[in-house]
């Protein structure tokens, strides 16, 4: 796969499910239609999005079937996958080959994150670090610091989504948004401009104009969050790409928010 050039763009996270999967117990959502990796290609092409990422959906748990046969039909997805501690090298060595690059962590909502300091967990990390994946974080602002502090310890690519759910009450000067500012300035962390809908727009343009001046453009990556889920009739995919424009002003910085950053840590590798 060759670069296409200045003109690419990339949807760094979307979700594709059948209203037939099974869920885990007590899920977030409980989605009764369908949202294919067709649609989510017809989609793209009907806003001349190039390339998208699939972020595995918390309802399924480590069901990535479906992810993983999207990956692997279309060149133009990757995906991210929810993975138990118990999964061996083999099985994630055969996910990358099939197009994943890392691995969820949808802990928004639990009252307590799993101890990413067991020996399991240890294990799993190590091998997610030497497949050169990343670690996908979905969770509060407020219980973001330490997640971020262990995988730090690993030296573990991290990405962060939603500008990093900061505390509404607190906004920009929430303490885990300021940890988000300090882990992407020691490097190796990337925070999605994505779901702005979910936390606010006020708040969501607030984050990125002190990320972009705090951090800069660089490991901004812009993501629709499609379809919505819980939200399918109050946004459309254009208005998540209007959004992050109205904070994002200048044409090199979009460049970058819009498709260069996530090419080059999703797709450049392939």
């Amino acid at each position: 796969m060759t670069h296409p050039a200045e003109a690419i763009t990339v949807d760094a996270h979307a979700h594709v499910f059948t209203k037939d999967m099974p869920l885990i117990g007590r899920p977030r959502h409980h989605i009764d239609y369908d949202f294919t990796a067709e649609d989510f290609l017809a989609t793209l092409d009907a806003h001349g999005i190039g390339y998208g990422v699939i972020a595995a959906a918390s309802p399924y748990g480590d069901y990535n079937d479906y992810t993983i046969a999207s990956t692997r039909r279309s060149a133009r997805l990757r995906g991210t996958a929810i993975l138990e501690p118990t999964v061996d090298r083999y099985t994630l060595e055969r996910m990358r080959d099939d197009g994943i690059v890392g691995v969820r962590f949808p802990y928004l909502g639990w009252p307590t994150p799993p101890d990413l300091t067991t020996f399991e967990w240890r294990r799993t990390l190590k091998r997610i670090a030497d497949l050169d994946w990343h670690v996908h974080v979905h969770i509060e602002g407020e219980a973001l610091p330490p997640v971020l502090a262990t995988l730090a310890q690993f030296e573990i690519k991290t990405v962060v989504d939603h500008f990093g759910r900061p505390d509404p009450r607190l906004g920009v000067r929430a303490p885990g948004f300021r940890a988000l500012i300090d882990a992407i300035e020691r490097g190796r962390t990337w925070v999605k401009v994505s779901a702005g809908y979910r936390i606010g727009p006020t708040l969501a343009q607030a984050c990125g104009r002190e990320l972009l001046r705090t951090v800069g453009p660089d490991r901004l990556l812009w993501a629709s969050d499609c379809p919505f889920v819980g939200h399918e009739r109050e946004v459309t995919y254009q208005q998540t790409i209007d959004a992050v424009c109205e904070w994002v002003t200048n044409a090199e910085d979009r460049r970058r928010i819009f498709g260069a950053n996530a090419w080059s840590f999703y797709f450049s590798g392939a």
